[in-house]
């Protein structure tokens, strides 16, 4: 910029030179549009030596200077302000490499090594002392110091090892009792335990391999990010304005609230319409297919005959085991189920004798077999072979009772029985359970009449067998009879349940009208 420069001589005072000073600029800002000489220092003939020169500034060279300031900032009105970012992670041409450390190769040291977990699947902790040998990117491990110097010698043969790009190294106090233990864990999610017993030796291998992982793992970083097809984040580039489509200058001018909200970048905006309108194709058709296939199923299933049309044409058959009893005994034409007399008739001839029947059970993977046979009407002889454990019968005999629908005792008579076992005169109860029995349907009654004479039998050989009346009741009580509504008393109705049948069985030839043997 011009400058004027004025020499003043050594001799004038401080007030002199000032009132000179201004005494010319009013002069200069009267003679509007002269613009004085530009005086070179070379120029200035007859200076005194020693003397002070001075440069004045006139209003209209600092008016050219603004107005060549304001066309420097305002080359382009076209072009967007462009964010000004002082923070240095926004600085691309910082070299990331120069701050981090080299990695540190270490030689081989004897320290305690245990393998905890491989792959996220934690393993047995063993302790083994092991030749450990830090590289530039791997720990190695060796039984001692001999195996390091013959696999150097074989090319083949590969110690174990892991890779430190992406490990951690910490100390831990959890995994092991051990003091001074080092854990590491890799990227595979592998953990190892070292330790040693003297802290310096196992601080300098924690550091080292720290060191060594922290530059790996930088090195990788890098390497990514130096890819041709993958931009940083916190770059702040522009597209060149001549390179952008018309559309895109016709746009308005952000507000200044707009600028400080980060946007995507010109190039990423067309493909995030390609992805999103591919994506939302991708979406309709796929609902489209979903709701075709659910329309599909729902015209099969309400073309689907209900299963009491299947059950009528016989189609489908009602199982023996689950089938309610009325159901049972209406569809075989009896009041007692075919399959209960075949069960008892199978104990009475061959297992009055056997040692806790009916306490004992018997095996469930052939309890299941029978059971399969019995729900696919296929014909069966209990006298067989594969069922000459009569505790295999029993078995089945009470799994029958147990998955009835409604018990041999019908829900609205529980409490009715409950009742009645709480009479204290031992003839009014007798009187009170037969009339309650009586009262019971017909398949029901028959079938306890059968069972409970069946029981009869089995008490007179209590002394080969070991049964008593109270341990057939324990295990006939919550089989033939339980409340339709768990109140939460199960221990109360366990004893009621017992206690009844305990009684129906020592009554029953008063009750049912059975001989006494």
């Amino acid at each position: 910029m011009p400058y004027l420069l004025k020499t003043f001589s050594p001799h004038l005072s401080q007030e002199d030179i000032h009132s000179c000073f201004w005494s010319k600029r009013i002069t200069s800002l009267q003679s509007a549009g002269n613009q004085p000489p530009l005086i070179l220092p070379h120029q200035v003939t007859g200076a005194v030596p020693g003397t002070v020169q001075m440069r004045i500034k006139t209003s209209q060279i600092s008016g050219d200077r603004l107005s060549q300031t304001k066309s420097m900032v305002l080359q382009d009105p076209d072009l967007l302000p462009r964010p000004i970012s002082r923070h240095r992670r926004n600085q691309s041409q910082h070299n990331v490499g120069e701050a981090v450390e080299t990695p540190v190769v270490l030689n081989g040291e004897y320290l305690n090594k245990a393998k905890i977990s491989e792959g996220g699947k934690k393993l047995r902790k063993n302790w083994t002392s092991t030749w450990v040998v830090l590289d530039t990117d791997k720990l190695l491990f060796y039984k001692d110091s001999k195996q390091e110097a013959l696999t150097n010698l074989k090319p083949g043969c590969s110690p174990d090892g892991m890779d430190l790009c992406g490990a951690v190294a910490e100390w831990t106090t959890e995994k092991s009792s051990r003091k001074n233990v080092l854990q590491i864990t890799t990227s595979s999610g592998s953990e190892f335990l070292l330790q040693a017993d003297n802290y310096h030796t196992i601080s300098k291998w924690h550091d080292a391999i720290k060191r060594t992982a922290d530059y790996l793992s930088k090195g990788a970083a890098g390497k990514a990010s130096d890819k041709p097809g993958i931009r940083r984040a916190n770059s702040t580039e522009y597209l060149p304005r001549h390179g952008l489509p018309s559309k895109t200058l016709s746009l308005p001018r952000p507000s200044p609230e707009s600028l400080c909200t980060k946007e995507p970048k010109p190039e990423h905006r067309r493909s995030l319409k390609v992805f999103k309108s591919s994506k939302l194709t991708y979406s309709m058709s796929d609902s489209a297919d979903k709701n075709g296939v659910k329309n599909r199923l729902k015209k099969f299933i309400t073309r689907r005959p209900s299963m009491k049309t299947l059950q009528e044409k016989g189609i489908i058959k009602d199982r023996v085991f689950g089938c309610p009893l009325l159901a049972l005994c209406e569809r075989e034409g009896t009041t007692v189920p075919n399959f209960v007399r075949q069960c008892v008739e199978a104990v009475e001839k061959r297992g009055l004798e056997a040692d806790g029947i009916y306490r004992v059970s018997g095996n469930l993977a052939t309890i299941q077999k029978l059971r399969f046979l019995v729900d696919q009407e296929v014909e069966f002889n209990l006298d067989d072979s594969q069922w000459e454990d009569i505790h295999v019968v029993t078995g089945a005999l009470k799994m029958f009772f147990r998955e009835l629908p409604e018990p041999l005792f019908p829900f609205p008579f529980f409490e009715l029985f409950v009742e009645a076992i709480k009479t204290k005169e031992c003839k009014q109860k007798v009187q009170v359970m037969k009339k309650l029995v009586l009262q019971l349907p017909k398949p029901n009654q028959d079938t306890m009449r059968v069972l409970f004479r069946h029981l009869q039998t089995i008490l007179t050989c209590s002394q080969k067998n070991l049964m008593s009346t109270q341990g057939i009741s324990i295990v006939f009580g919550p089989t033939l009879m339980w409340p339709e509504l768990d109140c939460g008393n199960m221990a109360v109705n366990m004893v009621y349940q017992n206690q009844i049948v305990e009684f129906i069985l020592i009554e029953s030839p008063e009750i049912f009208g059975l001989q006494k043997k």
